[in-house]
């Protein structure tokens, strides 16, 4: 059976340097996800024409817009780039210049030339759930997303500040922590 091997993190797209290229329909879809779940992050979005949607999203999110046709110096100082452009060989050169940096890339609808995958994302306050079908099916990722969107109860934030404020009260070692905040939240894996 094939396993997903992805590995899961959260990234503080606010202190890192995105590149987007492309500002037609999959480069605002790619847009628009990020700044869904990650409304202050620093973005640079690059393309010879954009839609109307991004130059409203760039305005509303304080975005950089750079109509031109892409650059390899575009790459200096960036930590992730995303390519969705219409034709191939550039999507190819941005993901191979991008390797050539040890810059992750995310080439649209391309899984060969992508170092990670947009997922589906749940969030409910602090609480936030990425879901992965390794590239597999999106629409998949689409629904788990709805379910889990909908059976999170919305006061689960609730929930996360009070055990952080309890957690602080905590005395002892970490085991000791460890041990007292797995049996408050142990009733957790009883609900549904």
């Amino acid at each position: 059976m094939e396993r997903n091997e992805l590995y899961p993190i959260f990234l503080k797209l606010h202190k890192l340097n995105v590149l987007i290229v492309g500002g037609g329909n999959v480069g605002l879809e790619k847009l628009s996800f990020l700044l869904k779940s990650s409304p202050n992050a620093n973005v640079e979005v690059v393309a010879t024409t954009f839609l109307p949607e991004i130059e409203i999203l760039a305005e509303k999110y304080n975005l950089t817009l750079t109509k031109a046709k892409f650059k390899k110096k575009m790459l200096k100082r960036r930590h992730m780039v995303i390519a969705c452009t219409d034709d191939l060989l550039v999507n190819k050169r941005i993901y191979d210049l991008s390797t050539e940096r040890y810059l992750i890339c995310n080439i649209a609808d391309t899984p060969e030339l992508c170092d990670y995958y947009l997922g589906g994302i749940v969030t409910k306050g602090n609480v936030k759930i990425a879901i992965s079908t390794n590239g597999k099916s999106p629409t998949t990722a689409k629904r788990l997303r709805e379910f889990f969107e909908e059976i999170i109860p919305d006061d689960i934030n609730q929930m996360v500040e009070n055990l952080n404020e309890y957690r602080k009260t905590l005395k002892g070692n970490f085991e000791d922590k460890v041990k007292k905040m797995n049996e408050i939240t142990a009733s957790l894996k009883n609900t549904h």
